[in-house]
């Protein structure tokens, strides 16, 4: 008795439409494509039988991690005033240490919008930013965070004296940086004293550098 042959198995493909993983053989996912598909955008929608996102657009396939690590984006605000900078002190889980004036960036600000926000509500002082003084990355051990601060000078614009600080902020103070530099061992990071001597050693880049895409 003659066999009849086995039919081949049609090839796996990628549609050229973007953000389209097919299997032609309609049998899911391709073993071969172990992704978790991550989407940027407000209409990302399942796609049919496939258990994947897809957009017309934009697609981007991260191998087999759901847990996409990120640095934590911050900014500071490093301000000086006949000779001296503006420093605050806060309680913190390691007891009263000094910062800049400096949080987290908020989702839909500027990078300017946000050390200009963080200045107001740490220090009572508006502070319009003027030239960015550097990025920086650190890695904090003690909790694994890893922070990257966009660190800008300025100049102070006004002052809100009755305004209330920031849970947490004692106070906002002005320190010379023999002081400060005294004073390492109480200091939120090392970059505290480091964008200070950044700062002193005339490093400067314009805002022009930065580009904040509002939709």
């Amino acid at each position: 008795m003659r066999r009849r042959p086995t039919p081949r198995r049609k090839p796996t493909r990628r549609s050229k439409r973007a953000g389209q993983f097919r299997n032609t053989e309609g049998q899911g996912r391709h073993p071969a494509l172990p992704f978790v598909v991550a989407w940027f955008g407000r209409n990302a929608t399942p796609a049919p039988r496939f258990g994947l996102l897809q957009r017309s657009d934009t697609i981007r396939a991260v191998a087999d991690n759901p847990l996409i690590w990120k640095p934590n984006v911050t900014v500071a605000a490093v301000v000086e005033r006949a000779g001296r900078f503006l420093l605050v002190e806060e309680h913190t889980s390691r007891g009263r240490l000094f910062n800049q004036p400096a949080g987290h960036l908020d989702p839909g600000e500027s990078l300017t919008e946000a050390v200009a926000r963080e200045t107001l509500e740490e220090t009572a002082y508006a502070f319009k930013p003027t030239a960015l003084l550097g990025v920086y990355q650190y890695h904090q051990s003690g909790d694994e965070v890893t922070y990257l601060r966009f660190a800008f000078t300025g100049e102070i614009t006004g002052q809100e004296a009755d305004r209330a600080l920031d849970e947490g902020i004692i106070h906002a103070v002005w320190m010379a940086p023999d002081e400060i530099r005294r004073d390492a061992s109480r200091h939120r990071s090392p970059l505290v004293m480091r964008c200070i001597d950044d700062y002193l050693a005339g490093r400067r880049y314009p805002l022009t550098v930065l580009y904040h895409h509002s939709t």
